[in-house]
């Protein structure tokens, strides 16, 4: 299984009143953790939306474990939990300098043409990408 990890510097900008990262922003951490992931597989999702295809969320899950503040880095960890050719679910683990769990999580995404909202086939559309995520998934281990 490939696991991909990302960097993320704490911004003060990303932080609450309390001096926390607010929640909202771990989602776009993920985000940042898949692109990287896509990106280490050898693809891209800017190639994928010049094709006119984009991968809409459909489904989204954060558990917060212990906060992050300021000036702290954060370790985005990214794989493909499950994949069936039509819709990924990659997994995400969010960790602090200490190497201890901030945050959980999971989003589910499909791919959809981009001027109608009909789902495609990653199998039929981008096979190389299909084949891909078989080797890169948990159920290849």
């Amino acid at each position: 299984m490939l696991i991909s990890e990302t960097t993320v510097e704490v911004r003060y900008a990303e932080t609450d009143q309390m001096g926390v990262v607010y929640h909202a922003n771990y989602l776009v951490w993920m985000e940042l953790g898949r692109t990287s992931f896509i990106k280490d597989l050898g693809y891209s999702y800017a190639k994928m939306e010049e094709d006119g295809i984009i991968s809409p969320v459909i489904d989204i899950q954060a558990s917060y474990k212990k906060s992050m503040r300021y000036g702290e880095k954060a370790t985005v960890k990214t794989w493909v939990e499950e994949y069936d050719g039509f819709r990924v679910k990659y997994g995400y683990e969010i960790l602090n300098e200490a190497g201890e769990l901030s945050v959980t999580g999971f989003s589910v995404h499909v791919c959809v043409k981009k001027e109608n909202f009909r789902p495609i086939s990653i199998k039929r559309m981008y096979p190389d990408w299909h084949e891909s995520y078989l080797k890169a998934s948990k159920k290849a281990d």
